[in-house]
């Protein structure tokens, strides 16, 4: 490997795993905080539908920093995939990163903005409820296969 793509490498794996903490921030540190504002503020001054929307907020945000991951791993694992550089756990792993890049922001964030939209009631539906808990499986498998890839990219840039 050349020293100039080494360094797009080591740039590349850099904001893959700034995306990885960032999702993993998300998701653990400001929905903890977020969904339990009456312990930070001593009174009930939220409702849980407006936490959620400040949370709904937070993952908007962050669906643009996985969109441009989107793209910079097409870019990228599709260069190596080119140069028949690629086993077959990349292959999956990025797969698994593009698939439920996708879902998390072009499927369930839009779904979940458009359901919040018509109210607190349709929040309490079981559609809702569905619709939440499949983002939270999407979130975990895309942090796993992030993860992966990290790890692959690591392994191969280390030789």
């Amino acid at each position: 490997m050349n020293k100039n793509f080494r360094m797009v490498t080591m740039a590349y794996l850099i904001f893959l795993s700034a995306v990885l903490g960032a999702m993993l921030y998300a998701g653990i540190v400001v929905t903890a905080v977020t969904f339990h504002t009456d312990a930070w503020l001593g009174a009930d001054l939220l409702t849980r539908f407006q936490e959620g929307q400040i949370m709904t907020e937070n993952f908007l945000r962050l669906s643009y920093v996985v969109n441009v991951m989107i793209v910079v791993v097409v870019l990228y694992e599709g260069y190596k995939f080119k140069k028949f550089e690629r086993d077959t756990v990349t292959k999956v792993a990025t797969f698994f990163v593009l698939a439920t890049a996708l879902l998390f922001s072009q499927y369930y964030i839009p779904d979940i903005i458009a359901m919040q939209a018509q109210g607190e009631e349709v929040t309490k539906s079981v559609a809702f409820v569905n619709t939440h808990k499949g983002s939270e499986i999407n979130s975990k498998l895309f942090a796993l296969s992030l993860l992966v890839l990290i790890i692959q990219n690591m392994r191969k840039a280390c030789k």
